[in-house]
Formats: C-alpha cells, sequence, structure tokens
C-alpha cells in the first residue's frame, strides 16, 4: 500500500479532528471526555510546531488516516531530553503500515534533534498499541493501576519507553 507522509497544515484540522475526537467518544484510548473542536486542533498543533515539535499527518490515497506527534513529557528542566508521543490512526488505516512508518519518520526526527528518550503511553487494555510499540523498540517500565476513569471503569495508565540515543 503506498501512503503519504507530511507535516501537518492547518487544513488538515478537521480531517485530525474526527479521528482525535472518534478516540475520545469510542475508545478507551483517549482519556480525554470532550471532543474537540477544529480551533482547539489548530492551536494545539500550532503551539506544538512554534515549540519545535514535529506533527505528521499521513494520507492514503489523499484521506488523511492519521498523525503523530511529540511534545515533552514533564514540565520541568530536568526532563527536557525526553519525549512522550502521539499517534493515532484511522480504523482504515490500522494494519496497513501507516502507524509504523509515521513512528519511523518521528523518531528519526528525534533523533536528529537530539532527544535521548520517547514515552508511550497507552491503556493497558489497548493490546494493538502495545505490540505495535514493542515492534518499535520499546519496552514497558511502568503499569499505573487505577490512574484513570473513562466509560464508568478505573483504568490502568502503561508507560513503555525507546531509547533515542
Amino acid at each position: 500500500m503506498t501512503f503519504l507522509i507530511r507535516p501537518y497544515q492547518n487544513s488538515d484540522a478537521s480531517a485530525v479532528r474526527e479521528i482525535i475526537n472518534h478516540s475520545i467518544l469510542n475508545t478507551s484510548h483517549n482519556y480525554d471526555y470532550h471532543p474537540k473542536t477544529v480551533e482547539e486542533v489548530e492551536k494545539l498543533f500550532s503551539e506544538k510546531i512554534r515549540d519545535g515539535f514535529p506533527v505528521l499527518v499521513g494520507e492514503i490515497r489523499g484521506e488523511i488516516l492519521g498523525y503523530a506527534t511529540y511534545g515533552k513529557f514533564r514540565a520541568k528542566p530536568g526532563y527536557s531530553q525526553t519525549l512522550e508521543h502521539s499517534i493515532y490512526l484511522h480504523e482504515k488505516a490500522q494494519g496497513k503500515g501507516l502507524g509504523s512508518e509515521m513512528m519511523r519518520q518521528l523518531i528519526e526526527i528525534a533523533k536528529q534533534q537530539g532527544y535521548h528518550m520517547m514515552i508511550a503511553g497507552m491503556d493497558s487494555e489497548n493490546l494493538g498499541s502495545y505490540r505495535f510499540h514493542e515492534r518499535l523498540g520499546f519496552r514497558e517500565t511502568a503499569r499505573m493501576p487505577e490512574v484513570a476513569f473513562k466509560f464508568g471503569k478505573w483504568l490502568t495508565l502503561v508507560f513503555m519507553q525507546l531509547k533515542l540515543s
């Protein structure tokens, strides 16, 4: 399957919003409760780009079906060499290689920018994401039981990390 991975543009906000909102409204993969507006997506990604963080979008046959980005893991300066990433795919793109290629590119950008560690945080029931990250070389480093609550149940957050340098 052929796909295009490119930098985010504001004109992508509506399509990216649909991917984000689907995960918010239908899964425990995203611990947010409230759907995002196009303006919120534009602001979030404009701030990331302003701060030097990449935002990639993935297309298949001209349709935006995923995005990947990263940002600070924590605000304190001691964490300045550690990133936390996000990647979300539309159901139509899962299992087609788009996510893996977006992550390979994101990881390469992080290495070029001189970062040391990349963190992935996911719900413990998201086994597809867990296996996906394992294939990319991430290793589980922490499980935090019952730190989130959504859809009437307590959720366990799993952290995985990848050494970049």
